[in-house]
C-alpha cells in the first residue's frame, strides 16, 4: 500500500552506489524486477536514518519508492 508522496527535491538525499553498481552492472539481467536497488538515498522528514530507494519496474516507466514496513512511500 502507498501511505505517502514525495518529490526527492523536498528531501535530504545523497548518491551512494553498491559494489555492483560501481562495476557496471545491473541487477537483473532483464533490468526488469519489483525491488530494484537504485543510487539514490534519502532522509524523510523528521529522521536520522538514511533509506535506500527502490524502483519497480517492468515496463517502460517504474514507481521509485522506499519502505516502511510493508508499505510504500512513492518518491517522484
Amino acid at each position: 500500500m502507498i501511505i505517502a508522496h514525495y518529490d526527492i527535491k523536498e528531501l535530504e538525499h545523497k548518491i551512494e552506489m553498491l559494489p555492483w553498481q560501481r562495476m557496471g552492472l545491473m541487477y537483473t539481467a532483464s533490468g526488469y524486477g519489483r525491488k530494484i536497488p537504485t543510487t539514490h538515498m534519502i532522509r524523510l522528514p523528521g529522521t536520522k536514518r538514511w533509506r535506500r530507494v527502490y524502483c519497480c519496474i517492468y515496463s517502460n516507466i517504474g514507481t521509485c519508492y522506499v519502505t516502511q514496513g510493508k508499505d510504500w512511500i512513492c518518491i517522484d
